[in-house]
């Protein structure tokens, strides 16, 4: 009895979930207002700005749109891309005087992106080397992938050339690979440092050598970096070296890196610098020797006639002032050569006091 008596309910129950159904999968309009519908996977992919189908470009959406905004492009900082080409014609020489062999540098990309997105996106194992910039107080980042790493140590060891794409092993590196790496990256940051050097002279040390990229933490995880990859190929062989520099590591030089071309200058022209300089020291200056002071009242002054005698607390010995303006230069003798009068300077003029005229 009581299987019987559920059963009206059962089919009622039924009939109003299909009718949910129903209206929240039709059309759109007021209908959808009304039944509260609820968006899909694809409505709420293109809120959030992931978008399945262009994935390889295309301009970001949604939330990533707003969040991307606070990232400076690279495109902003011309002269990023002067220095990193620079750094490539560099790069390729010293890797063919490193292995002996065939080998072409070039810029695969050049990205702006988070600090901790890069760090979830490193394939595993790879070796990443924390480096130093010295005069800019901050600190960069190497990785360098197996690829490239299997490939150096075959080139350096002498392995046979070979069509077969190198198998990437998930073991550890061993001391050797560590040591090769090493050298790699010191290249590395030697070419770096000379690229750098036209615009800003700056000295990229090896901090230390990490496998976990949690270890390489150099910034705040929502800090904005800039990402350049470096395809190395060595005949059929080869692999990609990416840099990391922070925004925060380049902020010393910003102002430099937004220059249109190297060696322009923001508020100031040397060549006028220059003649100006030249000018300055050209310039005729009226130069006061001065044999005593003394201060009376402006009663005595008014009081004065031709032939009033003014008595001042100097002797012929005593040593004048040589005076410009009201800035004292240094200390003289007064004396005499032929009918003119002449002074002979006791102290040199101290720069400083010079300094006070300008």
């Amino acid at each position: 009895m009581a299987d019987e008596e559920n059963k009206p309910d059962d089919a009622n129950a039924a009939d109003e979930w299909e009718k949910m159904l129903a209206a929240g999968g039709g059309g759109e309009g007021e209908g959808d207002a009304e039944t509260g519908r609820v968006l899909n996977q694809d409505e709420i992919d293109l809120l959030l700005g992931f978008d399945s189908k262009d994935k390889d470009g295309g301009d970001l959406s949604g939330i990533q749109a707003i969040l991307g905004k606070s990232l400076m492009a690279y495109e902003k900082l011309p002269m990023l891309e002067v220095v990193f080409d620079r750094l490539v014609r560099i790069l390729s020489s010293s890797m063919r005087n490193f292995t002996s062999d065939n080998v072409d540098v070039s810029i695969d990309s050049m990205t702006s992106l988070r600090f901790d997105d890069y760090l979830n996106s490193i394939p595993l194992p790879a070796l990443l080397t924390v480096f130093r910039a010295v005069e800019w107080e901050n600190f960069g980042l190497i990785t360098v992938d197996s690829s490239l790493i299997y490939s150096t140590v075959d080139v350096l060891l002498g392995g046979r050339r070979s069509q077969r794409p190198i198998r990437i092993e998930g073991r550890p590196y061993t001391t050797i690979e560590q040591d090769i790496v090493k050298n790699l990256v010191d290249i590395i940051l030697a070419d770096m440092s000379s690229a750098f050097d036209p615009l800003s002279p700056v000295t990229f040390l090896h901090e230390r050598l990490e496998n976990n990229p949690r270890f390489a933490t150099i910034t705040r995880p929502n800090n904005a970096a800039l990402l350049v990859r470096l395809r190395i190929d060595m005949d059929d062989r080869g692999g990609i070296v990416e840099i990391l520099l922070p925004h925060t590591t380049l902020e010393p030089i910003r102002d430099l890196l937004m220059q249109i071309f190297m060696g322009e200058k923001f508020g100031q022209d040397s060549v006028w610098e220059k003649h100006l300089g030249k000018e300055v020291r050209l310039a005729d200056v009226d130069v006061l020797a001065v044999l005593s002071e003394k201060t009376v009242p402006i009663g005595d002054i008014v009081r004065l006639k031709v032939g009033s005698t003014i008595l001042l607390d100097a002797t012929p010995q005593s040593d004048i002032w040589m005076q410009c303006g009201d800035v004292k230069l240094t200390k003289a003798k007064l004396g005499r050569m032929g009918d003119r009068m002449a002074v002979s300077l006791i102290e040199p003029v101290s720069r400083a006091k010079a300094k006070e005229l300008t």
